[in-house]
């Protein structure tokens, strides 16, 4: 395991966690964006996880990328490293969780609504105000319209407003809310519920929606269909949750 300075690493029945942890905000700088990426390439090989969980210490998610850094001598280098964390997790295998307790804003909340799973206190706030500076969010304007509603993701990137929790669960950028003294209890209960299943299947599911993602429905099918009886019915886990269920007792997961 690197020896890492802005994120710690840990991780607990096959969930991996990645803690933000450059105080008090989180901003996201080069050097922290680079341990991220390496963190990203060494989980994502070759290890079964069933969840990989972004959380943060301090009192916000992340309030953004370093704007120091988006000077033109920086700036390649900058928006690169940055995308790398998007490119490394748009493959990643186990579903993706991001925990936000304070505020998420520009790169921050790219970065915890790029997660597939969303959870957030009722405390947080979710924001792009990168139009008030003059430039625009690059992974928002790429990811989120396929998200949720498109004309509140106008309106969350061309006004560059900051909006609570609940207004990102209604445009579907978040899954839960929890009041802040339930959000630990909260997520680790959703956590729990995830990772009960079999880490292969979990992984199979998510590779089945991203595959389908933008395609007509009967590809989609198709392509789900080939899946289930080519890669999942080969799987252990398959015939142990079938043959679980058949015969009323609990499951025993190999994870492959």
């Amino acid at each position: 395991m690197a020896d890492y300075h802005y994120i710690a690493i840990a991780e607990s029945a096959g969930t991996a966690y990645l803690t933000l942890q450059r105080e008090p905000l989180n901003i996201l700088n080069i050097a922290m964006m680079e341990e991220i990426n390496t963190a990203l390439e060494a989980m994502n090989k070759g290890r079964d996880l069933r969840a990989l969980v972004f959380n943060a210490t301090g009192k916000a998610f992340s309030a953004g990328v370093d704007v120091s850094e988006h000077t033109a001598d920086k700036v390649e280098q900058m928006i690169h490293t940055f995308h790398k964390m998007f490119l490394l997790l748009d493959t990643f295998q186990c579903p993706t969780v991001a925990l936000v307790h304070g505020a998420a804003l520009g790169g921050g909340c790219e970065l915890a609504c790029f997660c597939d799973m969303v959870l957030a206190s009722s405390k947080a706030r979710f924001g792009q105000p990168e139009i008030s500076v003059g430039v625009f969010p690059p992974v928002a304007a790429a990811a989120f319209p396929g998200y949720g509603y498109l004309k509140s993701v106008y309106e969350l990137l061309l006004l560059g407003q900051v909006i609570s929790a609940d207004q990102a669960k209604e445009i579907e950028l978040v899954n839960r809310v929890f009041p802040p003294k339930e959000f630990d209890q909260g997520c680790q209960d959703f956590i729990r519920k995830l990772t009960a299943h079999s880490g292969a299947i979990l992984r199979l599911c998510k590779r089945t929606i991203k595959a389908g993602l933008g395609k007509p429905f009967a590809e989609a099918l198709d392509i789900a269909e080939n899946l289930y009886l080519k890669d999942m019915m080969s799987t252990k886990d398959a015939h142990e949750g079938l043959d679980a269920f058949l015969n009323k007792r609990q499951p025993k997961w190999m994870d492959e």
